[in-house]
């Protein structure tokens, strides 16, 4: 059969389904990933074939222009607090998703359809963000499922919204998602159904303590990390003489919003006198930043992350569900300091609730505080043995090779309606 991957032109939205596009081309079927044209050199360097759509707009200028945006209550999506969850908030948050997500959206729709439609694919994959797969599958009446690249606090919240929706008084039930997808749909011959949101089938790699309820029907799948063309060093043969820390800022601050939140001068000064080897994977603008590097640092550009942890005792990581994920699978202890945007908040404290790691909110996160956590995660047993539990939990779950079957079976199922 044809698949078709859909993707927003960011790396880590890319990275977290390309293992389940190889089990796709592996298993014989055609594969085509695409995204915005400036993106197709990194979906080639992935081995796939790329194809181009829309023009090369994307959130990153945007947020780049406007990094206060992290801070808005509205793109919190792990709200839980019950005194918080009201029709007002969830409305407004539903307006700025619906904006958000047309920004990204809307340039890659029209192409992607007429793609759709000269290549006819059987199923679309499409990233959570990326609604422009699940409307191109429905211009052509293709199968689609979401692969999650986040924990799915966009159904739980999708579920929550509706439910205050039909509560409220008639004339206030607005529905910015519905309102958006569906005038699409209606151009393509279709209309709006909650799979525009939620998909038919969602790919959840989160074990299941750590992922988050809702009504979607749920495909587990086993997170695979990748990291992009790399060569793991020599030196990674060697053990370390003390427990090995590693520090990954990831690309999307550097690359979105020109710089990070946390210091990372500041962070391995703190971590100087501590009985610990600091590997700081940087990207070549962040490690500029450094006038020195102390004596048990080393700063490393271009490892992948795979071959680096089976080595670490712990892991200070931004939030990005590379870092988060490739931890999990290798039973790695976390410190999770990142922003409340998306679901890094429910991540971030789920992780410190399973004792496999800490969560430090950005703007609780100096670098005394990251030096106090790194103490208890290298010295304290208990996060190395609920880590190893969670690895278990996460490599328990089928690979994307064993999914490839059912998503056949689920293809046809839909062909043949």
């Amino acid at each position: 059969m044809r698949v078709l991957f859909v993707t927003l032109p960011e790396k880590s939205h890319l990275f977290c389904m390309t293992p389940m596009a190889w089990a796709m081309r592996a298993a014989g079927h055609e594969v085509r990933v695409a995204s915005s044209p400036a993106f197709t050199d990194v979906i080639a360097r992935t081995g796939m074939t790329a194809v181009g759509v829309g023009d090369d707009s994307n959130i990153s200028s945007a947020m780049a222009a406007h990094r206060e945006s992290q801070e808005v209550e509205s793109v919190d999506w792990s709200e839980l607090d019950p005194a918080k969850l009201t029709w007002e908030r969830e409305l407004e948050r539903a307006q700025m998703g619906a904006w958000g997500f047309a920004y990204y959206n809307e340039p890659m729709i029209e192409d992607l359809v007429a793609f759709a439609r000269h290549w006819r694919p059987d199923l679309v994959v499409w990233d959570p963000l990326t609604y422009a797969g699940g409307l191109a599958a429905v211009a052509v009446g293709a199968a689609h499922v979401r692969s999650m690249c986040f924990a799915d606090v966009w159904a739980m919240k999708r579920q929550l919204f509706t439910r205050l929706r039909d509560e409220a008084p008639e004339d206030r039930r607005e529905d910015p998602m519905a309102e958006w997808l569906g005038g699409h749909a209606e151009k393509f011959g279709g209309a709006f159904s909650e799979e525009l949101i939620t998909g038919q089938l969602t790919l959840d790699p989160l074990p299941d303590r750590l992922s988050v309820p809702s009504d979607v029907r749920r495909v587990p799948i086993r997170f695979v990390p990748y990291n992009g063309p790399a060569v793991a060093p020599d030196w990674l043969n060697e053990p370390p003489a003390r427990p090995r820390v590693c520090l990954s800022l990831g690309a999307a601050n550097t690359e979105r919003y020109g710089g990070d939140y946390v210091s990372k001068a500041a962070i391995l000064d703190a971590l100087s006198d501590l009985d610990v080897e600091v590997v700081a994977a940087l990207l070549p603008a962040q490690a500029q930043e450094l006038d020195k590097v102390p004596d048990n640092a080393r700063v490393v550009q271009s490892v992948p992350l795979h071959a680096l942890l089976p080595t670490c005792a712990a892991l200070i990581h931004h939030g990005g569900f590379g870092s988060y994920g490739t931890a999990l699978v290798h039973g790695v202890p976390q410190l999770f300091v990142s922003t409340p945007v998306a679901d890094q908040t429910l991540r971030g404290s789920g992780l410190q609730e399973a004792g496999a790691g800490l969560y430090l909110p950005h703007d609780q996160a100096g670098p005394q505080e990251i030096r106090a956590a790194v103490s208890r995660l290298v010295s304290e047993a208990g996060f190395a043995r609920n880590a190893a539990t969670l690895r278990d939990e996460a490599l328990h779950r089928p690979s994307p090779a064993q999914v490839v079957g059912e998503l056949e079976q689920f293809t046809a199922s839909r062909a043949a309606r």
